[in-house]
């Protein structure tokens, strides 16, 4: 089983031509909500891949915005841990996607900023944790720490970007970063395999957008190359990522493969608008794998020597 320690956000989303610069109005389209917030997206993307049970601890208002957050997360079959708080608002979201499916977010952490110690549940039965950093950081290591000491194995995706004390990095065992996050981690300039020598977890996991990803192991370095779909929204493509991964690995695949699910999941979600909304289930990342080809020598060399040669 694994266990997602994390936030829960209503997104409100709003469509334009381009995201504004610093200063500058730009006239949008319609606005919509969906469930959001990197914790819950995780927790979705992990239950939707199949085969291995969810569960979420997660801290809400008790307000208009919480009960769609929970039926979101339920109707994917996540059991909750919610903690739900009288004066403060459940967390919010503010985000544009442009025409070319970039977006923009600024998130309200409202009572994601509560959740703490106390709150952790009991771990008998759980393989994994898994948590991001839109909750607080003394949570993220008072839970790291205890998990590891119950035997979990401890997965954190180091979104969004900020510094993590050395205590922290060493009861990581999986960390999920993408380009930018590796760099301002490792402290290194140069390529990308550099950067992942120069961090202590057992397995780094990068993701490189429509590139695909690279993993670092204990002894080797897995490449898996994009694939090609028209995306429309890329938000949430990262958490879905990082959920697939993580359900294949509690459920024993080989990293290999956990690599190619979870990038197939990633893209499949840049096709459809919000963040959980489009989180694929199983069957489908399943047919959407069945009708691609075996990944291309020449797409895994290119990503290989980018990961060597680029800076």
């Amino acid at each position: 089983m694994v266990l997602v320690a994390g936030s829960a956000n209503l997104d409100f989303v709003v469509r334009a031509p381009r995201i504004p610069a610093p200063g500058e109005t730009v006239l949008g389209r319609d606005v919509q909500t969906f469930p959001g917030g990197k914790g819950a997206n995780q927790a979705v993307a992990c239950a939707r891949a199949g085969g291995a049970r969810t569960s979420m601890v997660l801290a809400l208002g008790r307000d208009a915005y919480a009960q769609p957050l929970k039926a979101s997360l339920q109707d994917a079959g996540v059991v909750l841990h919610a903690q739900e708080f009288d004066d403060v608002a459940s967390g919010t979201a503010f985000i544009c996607v442009s025409d070319d499916a970039e977006n923009a977010i600024t998130v309200a952490p409202g009572a994601n900023a509560q959740l703490g110690p106390a709150h952790l549940p009991a771990l008998g039965g759980y393989s994994h944790l898994l948590m991001q950093l839109e909750i607080p950081m003394s949570t993220v290591l008072d839970y790291a720490t205890r998990a590891r000491a119950a035997g979990l194995q401890v997965a954190l995706n180091a979104a969004p970007a900020q510094s993590l004390s050395p205590a922290l990095l060493a009861l990581v065992d999986i960390l999920i970063v993408n380009e930018g996050e590796l760099h301002a981690l490792a402290g290194t300039r140069g390529t990308i395999a550099k950067a992942l020598a120069a961090l202590p977890c057992a397995l780094v996991v990068v993701t490189l957008g429509s590139r695909g990803a690279v993993a670092r192991g204990s002894t080797s370095m897995v490449y898996q190359p994009g694939f090609a779909v028209h995306a429309i929204d890329t938000t949430g493509a990262g958490d879905t990522f990082c959920g697939v991964l993580i359900a294949q690995l509690a459920q024993q695949h080989k990293l290999a493969d956990a690599l190619r699910h979870a990038n197939a999941a990633a893209a499949l979600s840049c096709t459809q608008a919000g963040a959980q909304s489009s989180v694929p289930h199983a069957h489908a990342v399943a047919s959407f794998l069945q009708a691609q080809a075996a990944s291309d020598p020449q797409a895994i060399a290119a990503l290989i020597d980018y990961c060597k040669v680029a800076i």
